[in-house]
C-alpha cells in the first residue's frame, strides 16, 4: 500500500497567534500610516528604527536561521505570520528580501561549505549577520523572476565581477548582495563595491534599483542555481502571506468605512449591491488564507508537494490582493483617491506584488507542468 501523505495544517497555533499579537502591537506603535506616507515622500522610504525593533528587539530576522548559526530555528509558518502583519501595515522594511529570500539562498549551501576559511566570512557568517539584523542582504535577481526562470548573470573575469543587474528589490539598503555570475557561482559582494541607482518604482515602500558592478570583488559562496531557486521559491511562497495581510486590511477597513459612511440617512454598507461585493471579497480572502497557510506549511515541512503548493498559492493570491485593493479604493469613494489616505499604498503594493517572483499566469503554467495537466 502507498503511504498517505500527511495533510497540511492550515490552523494557527497558540504560539503563532501570540507572535501575531506581538508583531501587530509593534507595528501599531512604530508603523503609523501617516508616517509611512511621509517616508515614501522622502528620499529614505525605509524605516531603520522599525527594522531594528523587528530584527534586534524581537529577533524576527533570524526566524529561518538555525540556532547553531545565530538564528531562532523557527519555520516558514512563523515567518508567514510576520509577513501577514507586515502586509497589513505595508511596512517599509526589507524583511521579505533579507530575512526570507537572501537567507534561504544562503541556507541552500551544505553545512560543510558554510564555515569560514582562513578568516574569510562565508555563508554561515553571513547567516548570523542577517539573522541579527546587523546587516541586510539582497539576492541580486530581478524582483519579477519566478522560481526556476532564467535570470541575469554578471561576468566573472580575473577574479572580479562585471555587469549590470536591473530590478533588484531593496538593493538601496542592502549591506551585502548575493550575485550570480556566468561561471555558475554565487558571490557575496559588499554594497560599497557596486553602484546602486534607483529605478522608478510603483511600490514606493519596496523600491527597486539597478546595480552596476565594475570590477567588484566577490566572495564565492557556492553554486548559484540551487541557491537562487531555493530563495525565489521561498520568496514566492511566503509573499502570499504578505498579500493575504494586505487583502485582509483592505477588506476590514472597507467594511468599517461603509458602516460609518451614510447616504440617504442610512449606512452605505447596508445597500444590497455593496453587501454582495463585500461577501465575494470575503470569500476570496478566506480562500487566500487557506492557500497561504498551505504554502507556508509545505515549505516548513519540506513537503514533496511544496512546488505545487507555492505555484497554486501564487496563482490564486495575486489577483485577490489586487481586487481587494481596487475595491477598497473605489468603495472609499473620494477619500480613497486622496494621497492622505493610505489605501493607495496598498493598491501599489498589491500591483507590484502581482508580478513579484512570477505573475499569476506564470505560476499557473508551472502548476500545469507540475501536475501534468496539458494546456488546451
Amino acid at each position: 500500500m502507498t503511504a498517505q501523505r500527511p495533510q497540511p495544517d492550515l490552523l494557527y497555533s497558540e504560539e503563532e497567534e501570540a507572535l501575531r499579537a506581538a508583531v501587530r502591537d509593534l507595528l501599531t506603535d512604530h508603523c503609523d500610516a501617516a508616517d509611512v506616507i511621509a517616508r515614501v515622500e522622502s528620499d529614505t522610504p525605509y524605516d531603520p528604527e522599525l527594522w531594528k525593533a523587528l530584527a534586534d528587539g524581537m529577533g524576527l530576522a533570524g526566524l529561518l536561521v538555525p540556532e547553531s548559526s545565530g538564528g531562532q530555528g523557527a519555520t516558514h509558518r512563523e515567518v508567514a505570520v510576520v509577513l501577514e502583519e507586515l502586509g497589513r501595515a505595508v511596512a517599509p522594511v526589507p524583511y521579505l528580501t533579507s530575512a526570507v529570500v537572501a537567507t534561504e539562498a544562503l541556507l541552500a549551501f551544505p553545512h560543510s561549505r558554510l564555515r569560514s576559511s582562513g578568516g574569510t566570512p562565508m555563508a554561515d557568517d553571513l547567516l548570523g549577520e542577517l539573522a541579527s539584523g546587523r546587516r541586510i542582504g539582497a539576492l541580486a535577481v530581478a524582483l519579477n523572476v519566478a522560481p526556476g526562470a532564467a535570470y541575469q548573470l554578471v561576468r566573472h573575469e580575473n577574479g572580479a565581477l562585471y555587469g549590470e543587474l536591473t530590478g533588484i528589490a531593496d538593493a538601496a539598503v542592502a549591506d551585502v548582495l548575493l550575485v550570480p555570475a556566468d561561471d555558475g557561482g554565487l558571490y557575496a559582494v559588499e554594497a560599497d563595491a557596486v553602484t546602486v541607482s534607483p529605478q522608478v518604482s510603483l511600490d514606493l515602500t519596496r523600491p527597486v534599483a539597478t546595480v552596476v558592478l565594475e570590477g567588484a570583488a566577490g566572495r564565492l559562496l557556492g553554486d548559484a542555481e540551487p541557491a537562487v531557486r531555493r530563495g525565489l521559491r521561498a520568496g514566492a511562497g511566503l509573499l502570499v502571506s504578505e498579500q493575504l495581510g494586505l487583502a485582509d486590511w483592505c477588506l476590514t477597513e472597507t467594511v468599517r468605512y461603509l458602516k460609518e459612511r451614510k447616504q440617504f440617512n442610512r449606512p452605505v454598507g447596508g445597500f444590497q449591491a455593496l453587501k454582495h461585493r463585500l461577501a465575494q471579497l470575503w470569500l476570496e480572502v478566506v480562500n487566500t488564507r487557506a492557500a497561504a497557510r498551505g504554502a507556508a506549511d509545505a515549505l516548513a515541512t519540506e513537503s514533496t508537494d511544496a512546488d505545487v503548493a507555492v505555484a497554486l498559492a501564487q496563482a490564486y493570491a495575486a489577483p485577490v490582493a489586487v481586487h481587494a485593493a481596487e475595491e477598497a479604493v473605489q468603495l472609499h469613494a473620494g477619500i480613497g483617491m486622496t494621497w492622505e489616505h493610505p489605501v493607495h499604498l496598498y493598491l501599489k503594493r498589491a500591483k507590484a506584488d502581482s508580478i513579484a517572483y512570477g505573475t499569476a499566469g506564470r505560476h499557473r503554467e508551472a502548476l500545469a507542468e507540475l501536475v501534468d495537466l496539458p494546456a488546451p
